[in-house]
This record gives structure tokens, C-alpha cells and sequence, in this order.
């Protein structure tokens, strides 16, 4: 039975800001009634957004938080959060005050875990075919690459679209997570789905449309592919190693070590015979090919069987339930 939320849900919303004086006071003039708290947070910006936001949004609602340092997006997010749980919220929501993100749309942002269904939600700008045709073609590869990378690092196999900032997380789940710990860079959305998965936490989707207009995006692909591509590999590995080692066994556990120690044999034996053959100027023999190339099909299969469990595994009874 899913735990009731207060009768008046109290839902904050946390809005970063970092060079985004154009579209922010549109993002926050849009923000409807069924939000309870805004918390603007000032990320050391160089345009002094928090002031321009004093200075011209009459909101009571309203609360703007300063950075004396710029600790990227996560940092402004963490900081709104546990401002947000200090202040007594319910449910916490991610919105970018860049103009992509439709303020309009946090009631269906946070219906999931309204209704129990969710301990935290992201919007996925995938689902409608023609929305994604508005979508620039590097952009659509890129998250299409970073989609398949996030899905084995976090264990979240049903999501996609992971650098979508707009989110809404549980309160109650919030509490949880590790802040200290979580990326304060532009891996935070990734990571918090790390951490999410090692608490078990039930995460879902929520349909929306792209919006792209004259904003500009402070993300370099060429400055964080490195860095993105270790983090990926550190996250899986972390999460190999809690979920199939530390806190529980199964045969996926055999599986997956069974599968690499296969695979990597199988290439190498096959490899040095080839290597032998090649030097002797003889054709390597049949029956070291086939004992290579089944070696190699053995490990492929042993790394899907684990695949299939991995996949099986998502977390799907949400941590607010009792």
C-alpha cells in the first residue's frame, strides 16, 4: 500500500542559475500555483542573476541562495535541495532557467510520485517522434551514445535521454542520498542515478516535447567526453561490485566474470596462434579457429545471460511505499 502524501503536497522547485539572465524571469513568471517553494540558486553567476531576480520578480514564493564560488549545476542543485528539505518539502523538482524546460509541465513531472509510483522522475524528450525531429542531429547522436552508457552505469535499463535536468525526487528519498558524494558537474544527472540505483529506488520517465530556442549551452562536449567516459566505467564498475558482490550473490554473479574470462581468452589464444602462423608463413589450422571462435561465442553468451538478469533487475517497487 503506497504511503499518502500530505493533503497539500508542499512541492519545491530548485532552479540553477549560471548565465541565463534572458530566460529567467520568463521560466519563473511560468511556474504555476502548485508549486509551494522556489529556490533560486546563484552559481557564483557572472550576470548577478540572483540580484536581477530580487530586483524584478515580486514572488513570495521566491528564496534566492548565493554561491561564493561557481561549483557547476549539481553544486546549485544539492544546495537547492537541502535548502528545500530544511524548509519541509514533500517533493523536489529540477527545473533549468535556460527556456528549454516548460514550467507548465511540473504537475506532470511529479504525478509518478504523487501517485506512488515513482520515488523520483525525468523528462524524456524522445517519446513523440516529431518532437524529435526538432532536435539537432549532434545533440539526438550524442544523447543516443550517453542513453546506452548511462543505462549500463546506473542499472537503469527503462530510461533514456539522461542528460534531461528536468526532475522531481521524493523527499523522503532525497534524505538519502549521499550529497557529499555526487558529481557537482555536468555528470550529476547521470550520477544521482548511480546513487539512486544503489538505494533501489524506483525511477520513471515522463514524456515531454524539446524546446530549442535563441539560449546558448554552457556544455563542451569536446571538455567532458574524458571525463564522462571514466565516470561511466567507475559507476559501473561500483555498481557491479555492490549489487552482484556485496550486498547479494545469484548466477549473474558467475556470469559476468565467466563471460570475460571466456571472451578474453578465446581473443587471445586466437590471436597468438594467428600471430605463430602468420610468422611460420603457415594457414593456422581448423580446429584452433573453431576452439578460438567458441571460446569467444561461449563468453558473449555467458556476458548476455548477465545482461538479461541486469535488465530484470530494475528496481521497480518504489522506496515510499510501505
Amino acid at each position: 500500500m503506497t504511503e499518502a502524501l500530505p493533503q497539500k503536497t508542499r512541492v519545491a522547485v530548485v532552479l540553477p542559475c549560471y548565465r541565463v539572465l534572458p530566460h529567467i524571469q520568463k521560466t519563473l513568471a511560468g511556474i504555476g500555483p502548485e508549486v509551494w517553494r522556489i529556490f533560486v540558486v546563484d552559481d557564483a553567476c557572472p550576470d548577478q542573476s540572483g540580484d536581477f531576480v530580487k530586483r524584478h520578480c515580486r514572488d513570495p514564493r521566491i528564496e534566492v541562495l548565493y554561491h561564493e564560488k561557481n561549483q557547476g549545476v549539481g553544486g546549485a542543485v544539492l544546495t537547492g535541495y537541502q535548502a528545500a528539505l530544511d524548509a519541509g518539502a514533500d517533493i523536489i523538482v529540477k527545473l533549468d532557467g535556460d527556456g528549454q524546460m516548460d514550467p507548465g509541465l511540473v504537475t506532470d513531472v511529479i504525478a509518478p510520485i504523487v501517485a506512488g509510483e515513482a520515488d523520483y522522475t525525468k523528462g524524456n524528450r524522445f517519446f513523440d517522434p516529431e518532437g524529435v525531429r526538432t532536435m539537432p542531429r549532434l545533440r539526438l547522436f550524442g544523447n543516443a551514445v550517453l542513453s546506452l552508457m548511462t543505462k549500463l552505469s546506473s542499472g537503469y535499463w527503462n530510461l533514456f535521454d539522461p542528460t534531461n535536468g528536468y526532475t522531481a525526487i521524493h523527499a523522503r528519498v532525497a534524505r538519502r542520498l549521499p550529497f557529499h558524494k555526487i558529481s557537482k558537474g555536468y555528470f550529476f544527472e547521470t550520477d544521482i542515478l548511480f546513487r539512486l540505483n544503489t538505494l533501489r529506488a524506483v525511477v520513471m520517465d515522463v514524456p515531454m516535447n524539446p524546446r530549442y530556442g535563441t539560449e546558448k549551452s554552457n556544455l563542451k562536449v569536446s571538455r567532458i567526453l574524458g571525463e564522462f567516459l571514466f565516470k561511466h566505467l567507475r559507476n559501473f564498475l561500483k555498481r557491479i561490485f555492490y549489487n552482484y558482490y556485496l550486498r547479494d550473490m545469484s548466477l549473474a554473479s558467475l556470469e559476468l566474470p565467466l563471460g570475460v574470462f571466456f571472451f578474453f581468452s578465446g581473443g587471445f589464444y586466437g590471436a597468438c596462434h594467428w600471430a605463430r602462423s602468420s610468422q611460420a608463413g603457415v594457414v593456422t589450422p581448423a580446429g584452433t579457429v573453431m576452439l578460438s571462435v567458441m571460446l569467444i561465442v561461449i563468453g558473449l553468451q555467458f556476458v548476455m545471460a548477465f545482461l538479461a538478469y541486469d535488465i530484470a533487475s530494475v528496481p521497480n517497487r518504489p522506496l515510499t511505499s510501505s
